[in-house]
């Protein structure tokens, strides 16, 4: 069994290496070194009262990272979700990001097929379903038609 002092400092090199979410660090951590639950959970609250593991700072790197790859709101929720971060603080850190998601969708199936608005019913399905593909709700798919 690892000692706590070698399960700091992974943990800390994990974060200083780029954001981790609360439940993503904690698997990483057990990945790593063998520590209970207890000892585990005591490292976790001592980063998050230093300010080394915040789960709003991790979302809302996570959401501008999403962004620019050109991912929309449903997929950067889903994959917050995944990432053990609660529905409030992703939903504010969506909230704060600082996008308009029809223009996003638009850029991305301009970037994807080309600025010609198909008129053929089965491309403009295809390009929806690579649209919604990427996590973009209805109103900003139909957006990117127009």
């Amino acid at each position: 069994m690892a000692n706590g002092r070698e399960c700091e400092t992974i943990a800390v090199r994990l974060l200083a290496q780029r954001e981790h979410s609360r439940h993503e660090l904690a698997q990483k951590v057990r990945q790593r070194c063998e520590c209970d639950t207890i000892s585990l959970n005591a490292l976790l609250d001592k980063l998050q009262s230093l300010g080394y593991l915040d789960d709003a700072r991790y979302a809302a790197a996570f959401v501008r990272s999403s962004i620019s790859r050109g991912r929309g709101p449903q997929r950067i929720n889903y994959e917050l979700r995944e990432h053990g971060v609660d529905d409030t603080t992703a939903a504010q850190a969506l909230a704060e990001a600082d996008v308009d998601w029809h223009d996003l969708a638009c850029e991305q199936r301009i970037k994807k097929f080309g600025g010609e608005i198909p008129a053929d019913y089965k491309e403009r399905a295809r390009q929806s379903r690579f649209l919604a593909g990427r996590g973009f709700y209805t109103d900003a798919i139909k957006a990117a038609f127009q």
